[in-house]
């Protein structure tokens, strides 16, 4: 039986992916971690000059530095680039031009993207069938988004894996930064590769004295059990226990 798909307008989704304060669509998309409101990034950093507070719920993000409880929402943003037709390649093309109005060089990942972008384009609109040359520059691309891959533009957290159990020993490098969308799960099987255990499902990491659980992502870690603890979020690992 054929699936039944149901049509949206983006008209009824508007109030989910625009910004409050400027009333568009969300560009380079921030969330503040205490409330997980979202806003356009210039938007809200304007705003927080003068203001400690969220701009939709009035909670306070922090009475002095706001602007360190905020965050980027790469999931946010690509899910409003996906469902509005033509609005990155706008915002590209803003960007570029302002860089050249400044007389200063485009980013990479702007002048990358438009690169790759125009050519796929060009070769669509020339009916041009792929040689052996532009297949093999394209793969050299395709290999150099997975190299600049990563998660390194995500929104980052620090972290200190501190041991508290005699039966495992410490690791050599206890302070880590990755992409706050990692989960509790990855840093089990990264902890349980550094020790050389024979399973990541005989480590328990807790915070604050509470097992986390697994699929937990870091973000949610910071904003649950850390929130205005000054970084590094320190996370304690230990051998699992089983409970009666």
């Amino acid at each position: 039986p054929k699936m039944l798909t149901r049509k949206i307008k983006l008209w009824d989704i508007n109030a989910h992916i625009t910004c409050r304060l400027c009333n568009g669509y969300l560009i380079d998309a921030t969330t503040v971690t205490e409330c997980l409101h979202t806003f356009c990034r210039s938007c809200l950093v304007k705003y927080l000059e003068e203001n400690n507070t969220c701009p939709t719920c009035r909670i306070v993000i922090h009475q002095s530095h706001p602007l360190q409880y905020i965050g980027h929402d790469r999931t946010m943003q690509d899910i409003v680039y996906k469902l509005v037709p033509g609005l990155q390649e706008a915002e590209m093309k803003k960007q570029r031009e302002f860089y050249h109005k400044l007389g200063m060089e485009v980013p990479g990942d702007i002048k990358g993207e438009t690169c790759s972008t125009k050519q796929h384009l060009d070769s669509h609109r020339n009916g041009e069938t792929k040689t052996d040359e532009n297949s093999n520059k394209e793969t050299s691309e395709e290999k150099q988004e997975e190299d600049n891959d990563y998660h390194r533009s995500d929104e980052q957290v620090s972290i200190c894996l501190e041991c508290n159990s005699s039966k495992l020993r410490g690791l050599k490098r206890k302070w880590i930064r990755c992409s706050a969308q990692a989960t509790v799960l990855h840093l089990k099987k990264f902890i349980a590769k550094k020790l050389n255990l024979s399973s990541f499902n005989e480590l328990d990491i807790l915070c604050n004295e509470e097992i986390l659980g697994k699929d937990h992502t870091l973000k949610f870690v910071v904003v649950t059990r850390w929130r205005f603890k000054k970084a590094p979020l320190l996370l304690h690992y230990r051998p699992k226990m089983d409970l009666l």
